[in-house]
């Protein structure tokens, strides 16, 4: 199959550092591409990918000092993908919905993978005036605000087996906090948990510009009451595996607009339980006395951590292993329960002007990049 993948111009694919749209979709990438699909990969110059890269900005936005508005970087992106979507089959967009309008005519050929929350009032109006562009959410809780969109699966975030080597006697005896520094992630009430339960703490975050005044006026000054508290900034994947697999745990005190957060399957690639609150999509990821424990106050987490800590991290690693790997989620996409059905029809012709069947049909939802990822099944015999 012909894909192409749409990812954000913010940060390189994979990214640098924190990112973890970006990583999610590079995993994605390489992944279709080991399973033998022709994949191509709209993303920023600095990217890299073993996939066709038609680099959309010289580096990731982020980067470059000179670039004050996104928007105009994404427009001629957006141009670039419509110049070239009659020679794929599916256009796989990861960039919330800035590209609806302009792709509203060719819903067949599209699929949008939502990342970020949906509990915005305004985006019910959006979905309803767009209610052919197939979605995918990445947690059924994510789904919740809008439930009556156009949503065709869930399939929860993987990562490569390889990608983080898991750790099971771990000796570093701190707990671990790895995210954006910002409120709905909870920096403050990571650190209240550590200093009440008389463990150091470590903290690995990105501050995005709209945090900074967050981390300065709330953050650092907690951070500097007492010497128990590391800040070490952001950290990559080879720093990132011995940093949460050397930790007895992780802590994931999130707010419930979380849709998915995946560090928490990065906490389990390295065999770190995790304590965590009972919101979001927590309870989706997270089973309950085996990878982690779910909480509901901050007094039963302080009482929860030995149990934490005592969990089986080779257990830990195994349901990584089972659930949240790389493959596991690029052939979810294509069997989460929406099956691919060639209905023939004898009025319509077997291919269009590109050579592309028109014969694609889905139980439940039209046609979509379902029937691509579903690896069995090719009306045209392509693999």
């Amino acid at each position: 199959m012909r894909i192409a993948q749409i990812a954000p111009l913010m940060e390189s694919v994979p990214p640098r550092l924190y990112g973890g749209t970006e990583r999610v979709v590079h995993v994605l990438t390489e992944a279709l591409a080991d399973l033998g699909h022709e994949v191509t990969l709209f993303a920023s110059g600095d990217s890299m990918t073993r996939a066709e890269l038609v680099p959309c900005t010289r580096e990731a936005l982020r980067f470059d000092s000179r670039v004050k508005d996104p928007t105009p970087h994404y427009m001629l992106m957006l141009d670039r993908v419509r110049d070239r979507a009659h020679t794929f089959d599916i256009l796989h967009f990861h960039i919330d919905v800035l590209h609806f309008p302009l792709f509203n005519d060719q819903p067949h050929r599209t699929v949008t993978t939502l990342h970020g929350r949906q509990d915005l009032p305004d985006l019910r109006a959006l979905y309803r005036g767009f209610p052919d562009m197939p979605l995918v959410s990445i947690s059924d809780h994510q789904r919740t605000p809008v439930a009556d969109a156009n949503f065709a699966a869930t399939v929860h975030h993987g990562l490569p087996k390889d990608l983080l080597a898991p750790t099971f006697d771990p000796r570093g005896g701190y707990l671990a906090f790895v995210g954006r520094m910002s409120p709905e992630k909870g920096p403050l009430a990571a650190i209240q948990l550590a200093r009440e339960l008389g463990l150091p703490l470590r903290m690995a975050a990105k501050i995005d510009k709209a945090d900074e005044g967050y981390f300065r006026e709330m953050v650092q000054p907690e951070i500097a009451y007492d010497g128990g508290v590391e800040f070490v900034g952001e950290i990559s994947d080879r720093e990132k595996a011995r940093f949460i697999g050397e930790a007895q745990a992780l802590l994931f005190p999130v707010d419930r607009s979380e849709p998915f957060g995946l560090v928490m399957i990065e906490a389990m690639a390295c065999g770190t339980p995790l304590l965590a609150f009972r919101a979001g999509s927590v309870p989706e990821v997270i089973e309950d006395g085996i990878t982690g424990r779910l909480v509901d106050a901050f007094e039963e987490a302080l009482l929860a951590l030995p149990e934490v800590i005592a969990l089986d991290r080779r257990r830990i690693r195994a349901r990584f292993e089972a659930r949240f790997t790389a493959e596991r989620m690029a052939r979810a996409l294509g069997h989460h329960g929406l099956q691919a059905e060639l209905k023939l029809d004898p009025e319509r012709p077997a291919t269009d002007e590109h050579g592309r069947s028109t014969q694609w049909k889905l139980l439940g939802m039209g046609d979509s990049y379902c029937v691509a990822l579903d690896f069995s099944v090719d009306p045209m015999g392509r693999r």
